[in-house]
């Protein structure tokens, strides 16, 4: 049986993955457990891993601070990737004011930090103070960014490198808890109803990019005589015509296709244009289109094809090749008019009109091969990593700080990522991943990176929580996660934002998941997981980049 205590207690290859398959297999089953439909999920890798650390199981230090380091890359990458075909259009209209208030929640948690350091006269370092901050508002790729910056700084001082991530152990539970605290005190000063701001979001949701499948009997005599181009002309506004019964067949509508009265047509626009469009054409009717092989049908195809990657509906010449149509497109979820200037990128799903044939055709040339989708883009994943971590190691100079800031290993790949997602397309790479595969990454690379931080910390986490600072560390992350969070949230309500919406700002704003499960649970909406996901991206950044900045100017 010596091998069998020997695999436990000597360092080596199989000892390593064994300790951490174990923490991270224990800890993700740990997380799994609900109390009243809330879960911690992945944190409960760390909290393993501190208790092997606190029984000495202990890990090459080279190599732990490896796998700590590679599982940070690929949970930021994998979170850029995902975010980024929408980081730059969540700052459009809605988004612009959702960003404002999630900065305020940034900047009012930072002062927050900066403040309590100042007020207990440096009882607590301003490195341990990032790391509370980083667990009370939940945000890993921020203690990582930190950890990395103040070993860039040790190793200019040569001063021994001080376990902050004992003060994210310690104040991320009640961070958890304390998010869904803000959003129930919300709901108790204001008196909110959930049920009627569900009632007030059915009535306000007006966006502009939601597409509408209308069908006309065109009674305007003014119309009667002009082709479709001069009727769109007159309308001004985008409307993608898909099918027109002139009372003998049904037809795929061309620019001089010439419409007549009693013609009855069906366009595709916008939702808030529905109402010019009937005032121009005529009365809005029911009426049953069939797919006909031998004449139309419509089918939803895949673009699976990597040189479609980039290229808009017009530059396909669909309609002039196969006689078909694109009349609205799905993307990762959301509903899209297909303009013609509208680039398409692999993974859309995309409705096309036309004959039976012309519809083969153009499967081919889109793809739509499904199996296609599941091959993951590794040259992309490793292509981006590794000039992430390029970018991160440029210094950049800021005047009275003792050392040049680097975007870091954190902070570089999260941007390369987010970039390559919105615009990888331009240089022939494929960014598409499907949201399994891209959270499987995500997983791993954060369960590496919580096991290495606790298995690090949990020598001393036992002594610091019950004999040191833990109790007053858990303090400061209780002030730190309710105060900036409930400010914003009573400004956000008193200028009339829905509480759903708070909900999702609130949650993203601390890249917190558990809250956002507990806000859908109240409700039958996904208006909290659309405020989250807009704030997010932005989110990320700034706490990445907040607590850099706060180690290389305080400490």
């Amino acid at each position: 049986m010596n091998w069998f205590v020997d695999l436990f207690t000597q360092n080596s290859v199989a000892h390593t993955i064994l300790i951490y398959c174990f923490i991270i297999a224990l800890g993700m089953a740990l997380g799994q457990i609900q109390i009243k439909g809330i879960s911690l999920g992945a944190t409960f890798v760390l909290f393993v891993g501190l208790a092997l650390g606190h029984f000495n199981f202990n890990i090459d230090p080279v190599v732990l601070d490896l796998m700590k380091n590679f599982g940070l890359i690929l949970f930021i990458f994998s979170v850029g990737l995902q975010v980024g075909p929408g980081f730059f259009s969540s700052f459009k209209k809605g988004g612009l004011r959702l960003n404002g208030l999630a900065l305020l929640i940034v900047a009012l948690g930072a002062g927050t930090t900066i403040g309590l350091y100042y007020l207990l006269q440096g009882r607590v370092s301003m490195p341990m103070m990032v790391g509370i901050m980083s667990g009370a508002i939940t945000n890993t790729p921020g203690l990582g960014a930190a950890e990395e910056a103040l070993q860039q700084l040790n190793s200019i001082n040569g001063t021994p490198m001080e376990p902050i991530s004992l003060g994210y152990a310690v104040t991320y539970p009640l961070a958890v808890i304390g998010t869904i605290v803000v959003m129930m005190l919300i709901r108790l000063f204001f008196h909110i109803d959930p049920k009627e701001e569900e009632l007030m979001l059915k009535k306000q949701n007006d966006n502009d990019d939601k597409p509408a499948v209308l069908t006309f009997r065109i009674t305007n005599p003014k119309i009667d005589g002009l082709n479709l181009a001069q009727m769109k002309a007159q309308f001004g506004h985008e409307a993608i015509a898909t099918r027109i019964f002139n009372g003998t067949e049904v037809l795929i509508p061309h620019p001089d296709t010439v419409l007549h009265c009693s013609d009855i047509i069906r366009i595709v626009t916008r939702d808030v244009n529905a109402a010019s469009l009937e005032q121009l054409l005529g009365e809005t009717i029911e009426y049953e289109w069939k797919d006909d092989d031998r004449n139309l049908v419509s089918r939803r195809i895949v673009v699976t094809r990597n040189h479609i990657n980039g290229k808009s509906i017009s530059d396909l010449h669909l309609r002039s090749a196969f006689n078909v149509n694109i009349t609205r497109i799905n993307r990762a979820g959301i509903n899209l008019l297909a303009r013609p200037n509208l680039t398409l990128q692999v993974g859309d799903r995309v409705m096309v009109v036309g004959p039976i044939e012309g519809i083969q055709q153009a499967e081919k040339m889109l793809g739509n091969t499904l199996r296609k989708l599941n091959e993951p883009p590794v040259v992309t994943i490793f292509v981006g990593i590794l000039l992430g971590i390029l970018l991160g190691s440029v210094p950049i100079y800021f005047p009275h700080l003792p050392m040049p800031a680097k975007l870091g290993i954190a902070g570089g790949p999260l941007i390369v990522a987010i970039l390559l997602g919105r615009f990888g397309y331009k240089v022939h790479l494929t960014t598409y991943t499907t949201i399994s595969s891209n959270l499987m990454l995500r997983e791993v690379g954060l369960c590496l990176f919580l096991a290495s931080v606790g298995l690090s910390a949990g020598g001393s986490f036992i002594e610091t929580v019950f004999s040191g600072d833990g109790l007053l560390w858990l303090g400061l992350g209780v002030i730190i996660t309710i105060v900036p969070a409930l400010i914003v949230a009573v400004i956000a309500r008193l200028m009339k934002m829905n509480f759903f919406t708070i909900c999702g700002l609130v949650a993203g704003a601390h890249t917190n998941a558990p809250p956002l499960a507990y806000a859908n649970s109240i409700g039958e909406t996904d208006e909290p997981a659309v405020a989250y996901s807009t704030v997010y991206p932005l989110v990320t950044f700034l706490r990445i980049l907040t607590a850099q900045f706060m180690i290389l100017i305080f400490a």
